[in-house]
């Protein structure tokens, strides 16, 4: 592909998946799913559109909404009713899924805010930090940077493991251990995974680039719609902004040196708390993608040239291996179990998003011609079997043979604007 053709696919895709983001993903949340009798949002609808109001309302679901709104606000400002949605979010969670005793965010509230599942999921705190702190880039709001920096103490003070390095899964409400870890049915039951940390160092990054942002500005422009200013003697103490910067640097080389998995170069996904790979031979594609730009941009964000160097093989060695996942019309299965030889072939929605945004990846930094096309084939993929345009938002995945998967949800506790979202903000800022 020429470089003016190049040019002109690209022009095209950040066109067309603005008009997605604008008129089909955020619609429906802003539409369908506003919980205007309790608050917030509504926990699910279901893969043939039933409307559960009193389904319970998941912190990972909650946390994806407002990051999703935040982006999007802070992206495409024209749109006041985005920071609306954002603020609705991040009231709602500060009210009924922060624990005033003891710290931290539950997994899970009823459809009247009232606590549910109390534990503490690593991973859900991660993505609570996640959203709290694209808020703050969205609008240098004091009270999320407040919150989501005590979510930071709260992960490094009880999920850190300062024997063996990496970060557990799941404690108690009150911070003890927890005999089930793990993050759903789905996964093994192991102390440590791979899957929170991406979801560690994900948060991690975007707190570090929200400070470093509010730190350049001192101040922020009076936002009127939520009436947050932030006072201009106010800055970020030097000494945190060294902790967290510290923090990713070693999640960085958690990655680098632990999680990866040297011999096949796919991301191992289970681990003991010494590391030692659990759970047999798993392979799972769309982690692979995932994290080959998620790490990419936290060595991007934290700087270091010495860092960066280390990464960027890397970077590209992961996708490399993630392409075993690839089929000819451009979409992505999601894992296999090679033990066993299980293969997880359903075409998922998030999986095939993020495929996109890590082959756009590799074409903008390394000049990957191939990724460029390989992203074009999935996009096409997404518009023509997963965008639903009739009701909005995106179908949870096809089968192999082409059919819908209509058993899971359509929005739910793990169906979120988040994966879908983000690949549209992603292509339209890199290529504003």
């Amino acid at each position: 592909m020429s470089s003016q053709r190049s040019r002109d696919a690209i022009a095209t895709l950040r066109q067309e998946v603005q008009d997605v983001l604008t008129q089909n993903i955020l619609p429906f949340w802003l539409d369908k799913m506003q919980d205007e009798e309790h608050g917030g949002f509504y926990g699910q609808m279901t893969g043939r559109y039933e409307l559960h109001k009193e389904a319970d309302k998941g912190a990972v679901l909650n946390a994806r909404i407002l990051w999703s709104f935040s982006a999007a606000y802070r992206v495409l400002s024209e749109y006041p009713q985005l920071l609306q949605a954002a603020t609705r979010a991040k009231d709602y969670i500060l009210e009924h899924f922060w624990d005033e005793e003891h710290g931290g965010t539950y997994w899970s509230v009823d459809y009247l805010g009232r606590a549910k599942d109390t534990k503490k999921q690593f991973y859900a705190l991660g993505f609570m930090l996640y959203g709290l702190s694209e808020y703050v880039r969205a609008t240098g709001d004091r009270e999320a940077l407040d919150y989501a920096l005590q979510l930071f103490d709260c992960i490094e003070e009880h999920a850190f493991d300062h024997e063996h390095n990496g970060y557990i899964e799941a404690m108690t409400r009150d911070w003890q251990p927890i005999v089930d870890m793990r993050l759903s049915e789905f996964d093994a039951n192991y102390p440590k995974s791979q899957n929170t940390h991406l979801h560690i160092i994900e948060p991690y990054t975007n707190l570090l680039r929200a400070m470093r942002e509010m730190q350049a500005a001192q101040s922020c422009a009076y936002v009127p719609a939520i009436g947050s200013v932030m006072p201009i003697d106010i800055a970020v103490p030097p000494e945190t902004m060294i902790r967290v910067e510290a923090a990713l640097r070693n999640l960085i080389n958690i990655f680098t040196d632990r999680i990866l998995n040297p011999e096949t170069h796919h991301l191992d996904l289970f681990f003991d708390m010494d590391w030692t790979r659990g759970a047999g031979q798993l392979e799972s594609y769309g982690h692979d993608i995932e994290c080959s730009w998620l790490l990419h941009e936290a060595a991007l964000v934290l700087g270091d040239e010495q860092v960066l160097r280390k990464v960027e093989p890397i970077v590209q060695m992961v996708a490399k291996a993630s392409e075993k996942g690839l089929r000819p019309d451009g979409s992505m299965i999601h894992e296999a179990n090679l033990d066993t030889g299980y293969v997880d072939d359903d075409l998922h929605w998030w999986v095939q998003a993020e495929n996109v945004v890590g082959r756009i990846n590799l074409y903008q930094h390394f000049g990957d011609e191939e990724a460029l096309l390989q992203a074009l084939r999935c996009w096409d993929y997404i518009k023509q079997n997963l965008i639903d345009w009739e009701h909005g938002e995106w179908y949870w995945s096809r089968h192999k043979d082409g059919t819908l998967n209509l058993d899971d949800d359509h929005a739910g506790f793990w169906k979120c604007p988040y994966h879908n979202s983000r690949m549209c903000l992603e292509i339209i800022e890199r290529f504003a």
